[in-house]
């Protein structure tokens, strides 16, 4: 359970990353039909829009839009990890202290919010959700990864085959993606 205090805005657009507590797992692209169903059953639970979204191997960058009124997005978090905790199998390296809560400790407890304040903020953080395995060294250009709503955005035209620029540009060729909030989404990781 996050120990963060969620803004009460009702609606409203908001990037967030979500972590594995290991960094250094791949069970988020192992079991990304697992990943899938427990995200399509919060949704249906709970509504939201993925304005777009970006899986890596221990990371989620998403963008998620609440519908009218609603203020609930770390009730929607916490629910997802949980539907997702509970198709694994218990880990066996777990504290006492995850014992006693009853946790996996498969999740970081805590998220990184950002709700998104205009079009060009908007913009940003959705192209920071396309770039993230570039930047993390998976691919050479956002089309190559295959855990990613880019591909749906370009399929329904809501972005070109080159949505960001890059081309087919080399992972060290390529600038840093032209935003101010590259800095703080790079420490959040």
């Amino acid at each position: 359970m996050s120990d963060q205090i969620p803004r009460r805005c009702p609606g409203g657009t908001f990037f967030f990353t979500i972590r594995l507590a290991d960094r250094s797992s791949d069970l988020l692209i192992r079991h990304i039909a697992h990943l899938r169903t427990a995200m399509r059953e919060t949704k249906l639970r709970h509504a939201f829009q993925i304005d777009a979204i970006c899986v890596l191997p221990s990371v989620i960058h998403t963008i998620w839009t609440l519908p009218e009124g609603e203020t609930g997005y770390a009730n929607r978090i916490r629910m997802f990890k949980s539907r997702f905790s509970r198709s694994q199998p218990m880990p066996a390296h777990r504290t006492l202290h995850q014992i006693q809560r009853g946790e996996k400790g498969i999740w970081q407890r805590r998220h990184w919010e950002h709700q998104i304040n205009d079009s060009l903020d908007f913009a940003r953080h959705r192209d920071l959700v396309y770039l993230s395995p570039v930047h993390a060294g998976l691919c050479e250009t956002p089309q190559d990864w295959p855990h990613t709503s880019l591909h749906r955005d370009m399929a329904t035209g809501v972005r070109a085959p080159d949505p960001i620029g890059y081309g087919a540009a080399r992972l060290n060729h390529m600038p840093p993606p032209p935003h101010r909030y590259r800095d703080d989404i790079q420490r959040a990781m």
